[in-house]
């Protein structure tokens, strides 16, 4: 019964208008090292290095690996709440119920309350926030002053499986 799962969501970063972004970008600067390395082309009065063409696709390359691998894993057991934002965190957080005052599921404004998404620090006390996508999360208060407020896609789901858990 310890480690029966209550609850398990994992979250990507899938929203088209970020993939649109990221992807756009990358594309032009493909199209750009194309014309000047391969076409013989300098862009500009004062073109990027070669070598600057070379680097900058690896740094674009490892940014869109890394967009394209985050992802957000929340699990709630019997014995507490188990987050891990890979790849900010390799192993899963635990934090056991006995460390919690208070935790519910809440609509906030990620933008308003966090400035945007992500792994997020609140300069208003509204602690830490770990969020991919939408405005619905799992507020915890802990016996410290400490807060963290993890997005939740299934708000539904993840209120019905607190409530599981509690019992």
């Amino acid at each position: 019964m310890q480690d029966k799962i209550l609850f398990h969501e994992k979250q990507k970063f899938t929203q088209w208008w970020l993939w649109v972004i990221l992807l756009g970008v990358g594309f032009i600067f493909v199209g750009t090292f194309l014309m000047q390395i391969i076409g013989g082309t300098p862009l500009g009065d004062n073109p990027l290095s070669n070598e600057g063409y070379v680097i900058g696709l690896f740094i674009m390359a490892f940014f869109l690996a890394f967009f394209y691998y985050l992802e957000l894993e929340t699990i709630i057991k019997p014995s507490g709440i188990y987050v891990r934002f890979f790849p900010f965190h390799l192993s899963f957080k635990h934090y056991p119920w006995g460390s919690i005052r208070k935790c519910y599921v809440k609509q906030y404004s990620p933008i308003g309350d966090f400035g945007g998404w992500g792994v997020r620090i609140s300069l208003f006390g509204k602690g830490t926030a770990y969020n991919v996508d939408g405005d619905y999360g799992l507020q915890l208060e802990f016996l410290t002053p400490k807060k963290l407020l993890i997005g939740t896609q299934k708000p539904q789901e993840l209120t019905e499986a607190l409530d599981r858990a509690k019992l």
